[in-house]
């Protein structure tokens, strides 16, 4: 290991912890989650060091002894196709219906070319056995500069991740609470904003949890109402009242700039797979993880999408919750687990932040002032990210945003660099135009759909004011 590796091997391992939170990513597996959280929990006892180096070596070691690789084919498979599913379930009929049903085929497509780059990231962790993390691959291909904005990039999506599941919430819970009417003197909010306000001010206390691996079963928690969702709407198909006769424009050609950051958001899970392909008991299988997971998940989405689009058509809303008959159980069922699903994600996306903190603070605090200090600054951030929320509630503009703007990045362009930076002397010419090819269509999906989105969600602001 060089002299530059030994000196991140502490900064490598905190932000190992960020790949639990990463369900940005669209829901975080569970047993990624407890295996992660040997390593936070680790890292919180060995912040007790007095010396920096001490503390630094110690990390290094935990790293290296705590890494299990048990997980079967079938294990990992689950953990991945767990970690895709998401938020962007909601928005698949959505998008379906306002570019048309052929759009079918760019969703696909998105999906192929998603299985493919977390393939070639399997081939960047062969090459160096000591990246455990994306951030990793991002400094083994273009040094500190490359980690720096692939971190950068990754805590964005984070943020703005975090700011949708909010948006969402806000937009779903004034249906499960219909009838109720809220409102305080001297304050001008909505029975919806303040129903938003409580619902935030009952998750802030997970992120003052000082055990931070007590946070692993909201993540199960995650992938289960991930589930229901996708069940509630099957289920209203099959034996609901809605008749799914609904007919579907071919194509809608003006509308793919955005309703692509719409699909690829739904594909971004990559910065989770190095911890999958290191806890693998046959990392050599990863490929066929990778394959069997976004083939699974894009059946899901594909048959989600045409459900959606054939039974509520021009009228699907944004997040199809908010189409669904609302006096049905299957209804109820699904916006439940939609205002459910953002609490139990918010604890789990501040880890990384929670983790690099405790990092940056002075050896010599105690545990307890460890604790208000990390829980004071995530609280404060929660509460920026409700403020953004309620002021911006455009949930498809915001999320395709995100999705042209970052998740193409971090999920097709960053990939296939890396790849050819790491791998060059490997990689054959037809590969070279491949990944050309795919970095090419990243960049032009990701400056028109950014440009698109951007000025969608600025038209939409204007008419709110």
């Amino acid at each position: 290991m060089s002299d530059n590796k030994k000196a991140n091997a502490c900064c490598s391992c905190l932000e190992l912890g960020h790949q639990v939170a990463s369900e940005s990513v669209h829901g975080a597996g569970f047993a990624a989650s407890e295996l992660n959280s040997l390593h936070i929990l680790g890292t919180k006892e060995l912040c007790k060091c007095d010396q920096r180096q001490v503390h630094e070596q110690a990390l290094t070691n935990s790293k290296e002894k705590t890494t299990t690789t048990n997980s079967s084919f079938v294990h990992s498979v689950i953990n991945m196709v767990g970690m895709l599913i998401g938020l962007g379930q909601l928005s698949t009929p959505y998008a379906l219906e306002n570019g048309g049903w052929s759009s079918a085929f760019l969703l696909i497509g998105l999906g192929i070319m998603c299985a493919y780059t977390a393939h070639i990231i399997g081939k960047c962790l062969e090459e160096d056995s000591n990246s455990k993390s994306y951030q990793d691959i991002g400094e083994q291909a273009f040094g500190t500069k490359g980690r720096l904005i692939v971190s950068t990039f990754i805590y964005l999506e984070i943020f703005f991740t975090l700011v949708s599941y909010t948006i969402s919430l806000s937009d779903n819970i004034h249906l499960v609470f219909a009838g109720v009417h809220l409102r305080l003197p001297g304050l001008h909010l909505s029975t919806t904003q303040l129903l938003t306000v409580v619902a935030i001010v009952i998750a802030l206390p997970s992120l003052w949890l000082k055990d931070l691996s007590s946070i692993s079963f909201l993540s199960l928690g995650g992938i289960l109402m991930s589930l229901l969702i996708f069940t509630s709407v099957a289920s209203l198909a099959a034996f609901g009242g809605v008749e799914a006769n609904q007919s579907i424009p071919a194509l809608q050609l003006h509308n793919i700039p955005s309703i692509s950051g719409l699909y690829i958001f739904s594909y971004a899970g990559h910065i989770v797979f190095p911890n999958l392909y290191n806890a693998m008991k046959d990392p050599s299988k990863f490929t066929k993880v990778s394959i069997t997971s976004f083939t699974l998940v894009t059946l899901l989405y594909t048959a989600l999408a045409f459900m959606g689009a054939k039974l509520f058509g021009p009228t699907v809303s944004s997040q199809i919750t908010l189409s669904m008959p609302p006096h049905l159980i299957a209804t109820k069922i699904a916006l439940w687990a939609t205002v459910l699903t953002p609490m139990t994600k918010y604890a789990l996306e501040f880890t990384p932040f929670a983790i690099q903190l405790e990092h940056s603070l002075p050896p010599y605090l105690s545990s307890r002032m460890r604790m208000v200090i990390r829980g004071s600054v995530g609280s404060i951030l929660l509460l920026l990210i409700l403020m953004l929320a309620l002021s911006v509630p455009y949930f498809e503009h915001v999320l395709s945003l995100t999705g042209s703007l970052l998740s193409i990045a971090i999920s097709a362009i960053f990939p296939c660099l890396f790849y050819l930076k790491i791998c060059w002397p490997k990689v054959t010419k037809p590969l070279i135009v491949l990944n050309g090819v795919i970095i090419l269509i990243g960049a032009v999906f990701g400056v028109v759909g950014t440009i698109s989105s951007s000025k969608s969600l600025i038209r939409s602001i204007q008419r709110g004011h």
